[in-house]
């Protein structure tokens, strides 16, 4: 596996918020990726993880063209920088 298609953590939060950031991402393109640990238990039968909180991943090559939209949303949203 090359650099380019290792995979960077763009935000951990919410549900909600990250909802919005991927509605934005797929906007450009961009699908990111989502780790739910809490519902990932779940469905495995046993509970972990944090309820509605996620992890959200973008392909490393993809962070220059997304940089800049993802800190719009954060500044909309009230989050902190990438």
């Amino acid at each position: 596996m090359n650099k380019d298609q290792k995979t960077i953590r763009i935000y951990t939060g919410p549900t909600m918020i990250a909802n919005g950031l991927i509605a934005r991402l797929n906007e450009e393109g961009i699908s990111p990726i989502v780790k739910d640990d809490h519902h990932s238990g779940i469905t495995g039968g046993f509970s972990t993880g944090v309820p509605n909180q996620v992890r959200l991943f973008i392909r490393n090559e993809q962070l220059e063209t997304a940089k800049t939209m993802i800190n719009e949303y954060f500044a909309e949203v009230g989050e902190p920088l990438l």
